[in-house]
C-alpha cells in the first residue's frame, strides 16, 4: 500500500497532530513518460506551513490533498527516458511512500553523497544559503553579516559560508545553549539568544561596526532590530518570515520600512531559490567540495519513521532541531 499523510484541515494558530489525517491508497502505476519513486528521505521546512497560509510561489494548500513536502526517493520501476530503476532523484511530491511522477518533475542526482546530504546540504537547503547569501547578499572581506534562525537548515549552511567569504558572523537563535553551539561548533563569531530580551542591545554588542548584510530567516522583531543597525548600503537578504508562520494573526510588518531603506540606501530583495537554477551543477559542485574538505559542517537532524512526520514538523516550529530536519522513510 501507498501510505499518505493528507492534509486534514487549516490550523488556527499552531499546527497540531489533527492538521493532518493518515491514509493508506493503492501505489500508482506509471504511464508513459513517468516513474515510479519509492521516498527514501522527506524534508520538513517552514514552508510547509506557509504554504497553509495561502498562495504564495505556489498554490495553497487544500484539505484532502496530499501534504506537500520535498522529498529525495528511489526510481522503483522507469517509463521515462534518462531514468532507470535504481536512480537517486529529488522532487516535490508530499508526504507519501509512492509517487508517479512525469520526468520533468524529477531532478536526478549525480553527487555521490549519502541521502542525509541530499535531502538538505547538498540540495535545496545547502543551494537556498548559497544563492541568497553569495548572489543576492553579496557579502564582501571584512563586511559583518547577521543570520537569524542561524541554527536552522539554511542558516547553520548561511554562516559557514559567510566565513569562508572572508566575514564576521553573527547568529541569533532561540536559547543560550544553541547560541554557544554556534560559535563553539560552527564558527560564528557571535550569537543572541533572541529570546532573553534586550535583543536590539545584544545585537548593538556583537556587532559594534553595524551589519552590512542580513540573512532574514525570520521577519519579525529580529528584523526590526537589524534594520535599525544596518550600515549604508546594507543589503537584507528576505528567506523567510518564520516567526509568522505558526501563529494565529501574523504581526504588521516592520515600522521602520520605508524609511531606514530610504535614508541608509538599502536593498531588500527576496529570493525564490528555484530562480537560479541554471546554475545548480556549479553551487552542488562547491558545496560538496566543501563538505568533503571539512569546511562546511553538514548538520542534519534525522527523525526516524514516516508516521512521525507530523510530530517532527510540529518540533520544528518549536525550534527541537539543529540544522537540516528530515524523516527517513
Amino acid at each position: 500500500m501507498n501510505r499518505q499523510w493528507l492534509y486534514a484541515k487549516a490550523p488556527v494558530g499552531k499546527i497540531t497532530p489533527d492538521t493532518f489525517e493518515w491514509t493508506e491508497t493503492a501505489i500508482p502505476v506509471p504511464r508513459d513518460g513517468e516513474a515510479l519513486v519509492r521516498t527514501r528521505m522527506l524534508s520538513l521546512d517552514p514552508a510547509n506551513r506557509a504554504w497553509m497560509m495561502g498562495k504564495t510561489y505556489r498554490d495553497a494548500l487544500a484539505p484532502g490533498q496530499v501534504m506537500s513536502g520535498f522529498a529525495v526517493g528511489e526510481v522503483v520501476e522507469s517509463k521515462a527516458a534518462g531514468l532507470a530503476k535504481g536512480d537517486i532523484v529529488e522532487g516535490d511530491w508530499g508526504w507519501q511512500d509512492y509517487a508517479a511522477l512525469p520526468a520533468r518533475r524529477l531532478y536526478k542526482r549525480h553527487t555521490p553523497a549519502a541521502l542525509e546530504l541530499l535531502i538538505g546540504p547538498l540540495s535545496v537547503t545547502g543551494l537556498t544559503a548559497y544563492f541568497g547569501l553569495l548572489d543576492v547578499g553579496q557579502p564582501k572581506a571584512g563586511d559583518t553579516v547577521l543570520v537569524s534562525a542561524a541554527a536552522g537548515a539554511v542558516g547553520t549552511m548561511v554562516g559557514q559560508i559567510a566565513k569562508l567569504a572572508g566575514c564576521r558572523v553573527v547568529g541569533t537563535a532561540g536559547g543560550q545553549e544553541k547560541c554557544d553551539w554556534l560559535v563553539r561548533e560552527l564558527g560564528f563569531d557571535a550569537a543572541v539568544d533572541y529570546r532573553a530580551g534586550g535583543l536590539r542591545r545584544a545585537l548593538v554588542s556583537a556587532c559594534p561596526a553595524g551589519i552590512d548584510v542580513y540573512f532574514d530567516n525570520t521577519g519579525g522583531p529580529v528584523l526590526d532590530a537589524a534594520l535599525s543597525l544596518m550600515n549604508l548600503r546594507g543589503r537584507i537578504v528576505c528567506c523567510g518570515n518564520v516567526s509568522q508562520y505558526d501563529v494565529e494573526k501574523p504581526a504588521p510588518g516592520p515600522m521602520a520600512v520605508p524609511g531606514l531603506v530610504v535614508t541608509k540606501r538599502l536593498r531588500m530583495e527576496g529570493f525564490i531559490v528555484m530562480d537560479f537554477y541554471d546554475r545548480r551543477a556549479e553551487a552542488e559542485a562547491r558545496l560538496a567540495q566543501w563538505v568533503a574538505d571539512g569546511r562546511i559542517k553538514a548538520v542534519v537532524d534525522i527523525i526516524d519513521g514516516f508516521e512521525k512526520a507530523p510530530e517532527a514538523l510540529i518540533g520544528l516550529f518549536e525550534g527541537r532541531n539543529r540544522g537540516k530536519r528530515a524523516v527517513r522513510i
